[in-house]
């Protein structure tokens, strides 16, 4: 399907060379950011929420740029994953005062990339104790708090922390 232009998309939202059944490139796309849990934006990057998070204020930085691999990022979209990876760490402090962080970038199915072809980096908050016999036994996580809950939270944190 031909796309149209559209004179008041943003460059960084143009999904050309996109795959449209990826689904960072379509909630990208979108202009739905409460909905899609997306906390933050910025012209290479964005920053949302995980669906299935490991625990609560659980972020993925994702290059609006659709490759698989890290090695296939130009150099300003890699760069800019890991600044936005410290401004997420910095905002989800500021919020929710974790412990420390688990940061990783699953490439490759074989590794545990539920989504292949659009790398993302992942960032979990970490509390002391905050392990529990749910997804040991029952294969389940219990989240103390909503999605949309957390993202409001979060999201002027970015914006004061990025200036704007």
């Amino acid at each position: 399907m031909q796309q149209l232009w559209a004179p008041w998309r943003m460059p960084y939202l143009d999904s050309s060379g996109k795959d449209p059944g990826c689904i960072f490139c379509v909630k990208a796309d979108e202009n739905n950011d409460r909905a899609n849990h997306i906390v933050y934006r910025d012209r290479l990057t964005f920053v949302m929420l995980n669906l299935y998070p490991y625990n609560s204020g659980h972020l993925m930085v994702v290059p609006y740029r659709h490759v698989g691999m890290l090695t296939d990022l130009d150099g300003d979209s890699g760069a800019d994953l890991f600044t936005k990876a410290q401004l997420s760490i910095t905002a989800l402090t500021d919020v929710m005062h974790p412990d420390g962080f688990n940061l990783g970038i699953n490439q490759g199915e074989v590794a545990g990339a539920g989504i292949t072809d659009h790398i993302h980096l992942h960032i979990v908050p970490r509390w002391n104790g905050d392990t529990n016999f749910m997804p040991v036994l029952a294969d389940a996580k219990v989240m103390p708090e909503l999605l949309t809950a957390t993202a409001d939270k979060l999201r002027p944190a970015f914006e004061r922390l990025a200036g704007g």
